[in-house]
């Protein structure tokens, strides 16, 4: 039986500026299950990036509520290392801010970092390491305080053609074999294809959300053979056809 995690409740965003008052989101209702990936896609400009502020509590909801059963971890569309801090140091920063670099806390990190192919990077800056090394750093020092929930904020965006790619596969591998909760924002219509479960669409703003979709790929979850797959071009024409009307 599925486990829900997080939820949006009618939920209403309303800010004020110089202009004058804006609706952000309005009616903005859905929910993420524990372990499931879920990509939201939407017009420039319909509030994604609000989304995920509402979802990590870094923002209050002017009506409706976002109640949430786990704690996030939040990756940004720059790896956002620290040049004067080796890799090592880079990943278990988490662990310093929260008070918690005891030897076990540092060893699982640094198991984590041996597992997806970093050991040998360690000690090097991030300077030394190419884009996509660099993003599975990030990732990994995201990973190390445990969240529950992980909220990815076009992670990829920073990255050419070809390294997206493949980071994108690495990203993936790493959030499926740490069963990890995923909400995704992303423009990229064929990067929520290849990496989700569903796929939630949004209006222009106010942001409410117009379609929800599962996807039916099975248990293929590689992303690259997701994007071979016969019914990608199908689903890619679906999502378009909704993000333009």
């Amino acid at each position: 039986m599925k486990k829900e995690i997080l939820r949006f409740d009618d939920v209403a965003l309303t800010y004020h500026t110089v202009r004058g008052e804006v609706t952000a989101a309005e009616h903005l209702t859905f929910s993420v299950d524990e372990g499931e990936f879920v990509a939201i896609i939407g017009p420039s400009g319909c509030g994604k990036t609000t989304l995920l502020s509402l979802a990590a509590g870094l923002l209050s909801p002017s009506e409706g509520k976002v109640i949430s059963r786990g704690t996030f971890g939040y990756m940004l569309q720059k790896d956002e290392l620290f040049p004067w801090r080796t890799i090592e140091k880079n990943i278990c920063l988490p662990l310093e801010i929260k008070h918690q670099n005891t030897l076990g806390n540092r060893a699982r990190v640094l198991a984590l970092a041996d597992k997806y192919g970093l050991c040998g990077f360690l000690q090097n800056y991030p300077h030394e390491l190419s884009g996509g090394m660099r993003q599975r750093a990030a990732l990994i020092r995201t990973l190390a305080s445990e969240p529950d929930i992980l909220l990815l904020d076009e992670p990829f965006s920073a990255l050419d053609y070809q390294t997206r790619l493949n980071v994108t596969g690495d990203v993936a591998e790493i959030i499926r074999r740490e069963g990890k909760t995923t909400l995704l924002i992303t423009h990229d219509i064929s990067e929520a294809i290849s990496l989700a479960d569903r796929i939630l669409v949004l209006t222009k703003r106010p942001a409410r959300v117009a379609y929800t979709h599962e996807l039916d790929f099975g248990e293929e979850k590689n992303p690259l053979k997701r994007r071979e797959a016969s019914g990608f071009s199908g689903w890619f024409e679906v999502l378009w056809r909704e993000l333009n009307t």
